[in-house]
């Protein structure tokens, strides 16, 4: 069932005044640089940019994405969209950062601008990656009134306190196992965030080169729910590590958290720092967490890995979990989580469609947050509304154009139609193909358990 959209009060404005008609609205904007579209840009009330491009040959469908007005217009993305005949178009996160909420408003907002130039959408999609991923999830909840579907990709679907909770284990895993008598903060992310990545880098590397390094590393990687894969130094993509191979899976665990042009470590600081700021405090904790249950919920191979690492070393992986429950906890500040919570908590309430894709080999929007909004989907009754789809590729958000098209092609047809057309791998694969004649990489796959579901009650 197609849900009507309802108008915020900037739209209604606009209507007041009434839309452009065919004729005004086929000359609105400006032709857009590079791109056979016209184009309309500005500023949202909060100095948020925007920028949208419709095609000669529209076929009502508007994308809208968090990041969109920040360089989305040059994408090979955009180029396949525009010539399929969508309009694309959004804001950008320079004003928002991690104010979810306000991000979240946002893409209304910008939604409402578009129609105004342009006339009024058939089928308002909010679609975007990484942050973008994790507001377009919020869009589907907290405005399906005014959006038809989401597609969110890449995006950190355990919510903003879940995944901070998550980033807080494994670092807190590292500092007390491996670094604990250095003076790397785990919360309270000094200024110097360069200075300070560049910390964890450089002793990461000096850990991964002992055994014993090795196994603690894994099992920080292990507890957070890494993958044990990832990107080499300069970006390129690594060979998936055999499960059973142990050296080439601890390699791709230090990889996801030290290595690539985006390690996890680093934006764990970046964003941290970013997050504290804005809250005025520390939204993580791990007060009664215990690490040996979250090392049960990590994949079984992982677990294998972790375990004959430990022995490789000489060392007792019982004593090290015990070490973790010793070690004095991190409280969180109440007001700061209070903050994230107005992000957004995912509740699984849906009222639109939902397409969610993910990365199995995703560093920094871990995949089994995927598993978590899926749970809580269908312990609203909504599972109807949602397909979640995962590609086989190592890094944040590293999907060809074609795997992308193909996610947004299958929405289309779900809006269409009112039914959801085949979303199984094979052919996921092959619409990929279709798009930009790259083989597509969607498999069949099943996240673990989250381990840091919130609020904690959704997880029973």
């Amino acid at each position: 069932m197609r849900f009507p959209r309802l108008l915020g009060a900037a739209v209604v404005a606009v209507l007041a005044a009434g839309l452009p008609t065919t004729a005004q609205a086929a000359e609105a904007g400006t032709p857009c640089p590079g791109v056979a579209a016209r184009c309309v840009d500005g500023q949202l009330t909060d100095g948020t940019p925007y920028t949208f491009a419709k095609p000669a040959r529209w076929n009502g469908a508007v994308l809208v994405d968090l990041d969109f007005a920040a360089g989305g217009l040059s994408s090979a993305l955009t180029a396949s969209l525009l010539a399929r005949g969508y309009a694309v178009g959004g804001t950008t996160r320079t004003i928002t950062g991690w104010n979810i909420a306000q991000a979240i408003d946002n893409q209304a907002a910008a939604l409402g601008r578009f129609e105004a130039a342009f006339g009024r959408a058939r089928y308002a999609i909010a679609e975007g990656r990484s942050m973008g991923g994790m507001v377009v999830a919020g869009v589907a909840q907290v405005h399906p009134g005014r959006f038809d579907a989401a597609i969110p990709m890449c995006g950190g679907l355990g919510g903003a306190v879940g995944q901070w909770n998550q980033k807080l284990d494994t670092v807190f895993t590292l500092k007390t196992l491996l670094f604990k008598d250095t003076a790397l903060p785990v919360t309270g992310i000094p200024a110097d965030v360069p200075g300070l990545q560049q910390q964890w880098v450089s002793v990461m590397t000096s850990a991964q080169t002992t055994a014993a390094g090795q196994a603690r590393i894994a099992l920080a990687a292990a507890i957070g729910q890494l993958p044990g894969w990832g990107l080499a130094a300069d970006g390129t993509t690594t060979p998936v590590p055999d499960g059973r191979d142990v050296d080439g899976v601890e390699q791709g665990m230090f990889l996801a958290l030290a290595g690539g042009p985006l390690p996890y470590l680093g934006q764990a600081v970046s964003s941290r720092r970013a997050i504290e700021q804005l809250a005025g405090g520390n939204p993580s904790w791990n007060t009664g967490v215990d690490y040996a249950r979250q090392l049960s919920m990590a994949a079984p191979g992982q677990q294998d890995v972790v375990r004959r690492l430990y022995e490789r070393a000489g060392l007792d992986l019982r004593a090290d979990l015990g070490r973790l429950a010793a070690e004095p906890r991190v409280h969180a500040d109440p007001a700061a989580v209070r903050f994230l919570e107005r992000g957004i908590v995912f509740t699984g309430d849906l009222r639109i469609p939902v397409l969610t894709v993910n990365g199995t080999g995703d560093q920094i929007s871990t995949v089994a947050q995927q598993q978590s909004y899926g749970a809580l989907v269908r312990q609203a009754g909504n599972e109807t509304l949602l397909r979640q789809t995962y590609v086989q590729t190592a890094g944040h958000c590293t999907y060809t154009t074609g795997e992308q098209q193909g996610a947004i092609d299958r929405m289309l047809t779900r809006l269409r139609t009112g039914h959801w057309p085949d979303t199984a791998p094979r052919t996921m694969n092959a619409l990929a193909a279709a798009a930009d004649g790259v083989r597509g990489r969607y498999l069949p796959y099943t996240p673990p358990r989250f381990n840091r579901m919130y609020p904690p009650s959704a997880s029973r």
